[in-house]
């Protein structure tokens, strides 16, 4: 396996040493520089992302996870992730020459986006990634213009091998629509072709000469159903018989996305996988033939990421609250805080999630200290860049720094143009425990490719008690 995270892309750190420490010294650092720039930064544990992925394959051992670039493209992130054998999902150019800057061959990238810019369908093909998604008629015709292999299924009519032409295919995933009205962020409302619509597309797909291999399909971010994994692997089913009928060879099934990326949740991760679990065994049972993929983001890198951000200003603002006053005889008053960074930066779930960040202070204050009515405010001058109210904290200055936990997902190069940094640093960090159990976990990889689907059990550390049990880590050299 190729490597590609080395020891000198991340900070090593010993056992008992945890995030909250890599932080205090980083931000003492950042308080002590003389430049008068305290700008936000990121510490990333990528142990925390070699936990989660141990975690998937416990939960979900039939499924070959792929990370959706577009959730967080730092380079630490896919460096950790292609050394776990991941394949890589890209919506654009961009990211696909990204993920193959690394050294990512085409063969474990898809282009996962069903409305695609010609320029960029014609990159794919001049790059040898074959694998993309549709859902209408417009995408089909693009695609046979665009993509130079797209009419070889042709020559299978007149039986020739395509595999001894040595010659790319371009094959493509048909993304279905499902009921996402419960969702957080509804992908179906732009995306997905119905049921309905379904028999239609194949029979364009199959006049074209296009191969359609599989379906797709998306529950959407912040879903609070399990059983609407279960109702779109059931309409996959319907759409891998329909494609079969018309003489589509139907053999990839991809879950989309949606995990959720946190502990607390609504709903966990393993009840999710438990669902999937029981509608794969009842409609793509083990053994029928079908690749089954995900396209995870959030996933892995939401809980990973940590950031420090420095108020940059304050000001206190009397309530006008007739015969109110505070323990002390003064005027109630609110603290309103600014930031370096806001929701049009790093801060944007709040604008598209709903999210209410919560600071963690990295100044312990002491139980004496009086809590104020205070805000959080980005460095945009207008009065919807607003982070979070409603809370109570002790008195702060100007100089301190807050601490946001969860802040991997669709944070990175998020910036924000009104004051904020263009680029966040990120630290990068992984214990000595989880770099090793890493390069054990790959070296068994390499050393025993003839031993596939042999359980190795893995103790990983890091506050997990039970030995993972898990087969070897995925290198799906090819998903055709």
């Amino acid at each position: 396996m190729a490597g590609y995270l080395s020891e000198s892309d991340f900070v090593m750190v010993e056992e008992g040493f945890s995030t909250q420490d890599l932080l205090e010294e980083l931000t003492l650092g950042a308080s002590q520089a003389t430049t008068g720039k305290a700008a936000a930064f990121f510490v990333a544990d990528l142990g925390a992302i070699v936990r989660k992925h141990f975690c998937f394959l416990k939960c979900l051992p039939r499924v070959r996870p792929f990370y959706a670039v577009k959730c967080n493209s730092s380079p630490g992130v896919l460096k950790v992730l292609a050394q776990l054998g991941l394949g890589f999902s890209c919506a654009n150019k961009a990211e696909m020459e990204l993920v193959q800057h690394i050294g990512i061959p085409a063969s474990k990238i898809i282009y996962a986006n069903p409305c695609k810019q010609i320029a960029q369908i014609k990159y794919a093909a001049k790059h040898g990634i074959q694998l993309l998604s549709f859902d209408n008629e417009m995408e089909l015709a693009k695609v046979v213009k665009s993509h130079p292999s797209a009419n070889l299924k042709a020559l299978t009519d007149v039986e020739t091998d395509l595999e001894e032409l040595e010659l790319p295919q371009e094959r493509m995933v048909l993304c279905i629509a499902n009921d996402d009205s419960h969702s957080l962020s509804r992908l179906s409302l732009k995306f997905g072709v119905p049921l309905k619509s379904c028999r239609h597309l194949l029979e364009s797909a199959k006049k074209s000469h296009v191969e359609v291999v599989g379906v797709s399909f998306h529950v959407g971010s912040g879903c609070p159903d399990p059983q609407a994994y279960a109702q779109s692997i059931a309409d996959a089913r319907l759409v891998f018989e329909m494609g079969t009928e018309l003489g589509h060879r139907m053999h990839v099934l991809d879950l989309g996305g949606g995990f959720p990326g946190t502990e607390g949740a609504k709903v966990r991760f393993e009840e999710i996988a438990s669902v999937i679990n029981s509608a794969l065994d009842l409609y793509f049972p083990e053994g029928c033939g079908v690749d089954i993929l995900a396209e995870l983001g959030r996933y892995y890198v939401t809980s990973a990421f940590t950031v420090a951000v420095s108020i940059i200003a304050k000001k206190e603002v009397l309530l006008d609250q007739p015969g109110r006053e505070e323990e002390n005889g003064s005027a109630p008053k609110t603290i309103v805080y600014h930031l370096d960074e806001g929701v049009y930066g790093i801060f944007n779930s709040v604008l598209f999630d709903n999210i209410c960040p919560t600071p963690i202070l990295q100044k312990k204050p002491s139980t004496e200290q009086p809590l104020y009515s205070s805000s959080l405010w980005g460095p945009a001058v207008d009065g919807c860049d607003c982070v979070a109210e409603g809370l109570w904290l002790p008195q702060l200055h100007v100089g301190d720094w807050l601490v946001f936990d969860n802040m991997g997902a669709y944070t990175m190069g998020m910036g924000s143009p009104f004051g904020g940094t263009q680029t966040c640093h990120i630290t990068y960090a992984m214990s000595r425990v989880a770099w090793e159990a890493l390069r054990r976990q790959l070296m068994a990889t390499e050393q025993d490719d003839d031993m596939e689907g042999v359980c190795k059990p893995l103790s990983c550390g890091w506050e997990i008690t039970d030995t993972l049990c898990v087969g070897p880590v995925f290198t799906p050299a090819s998903i055709m």
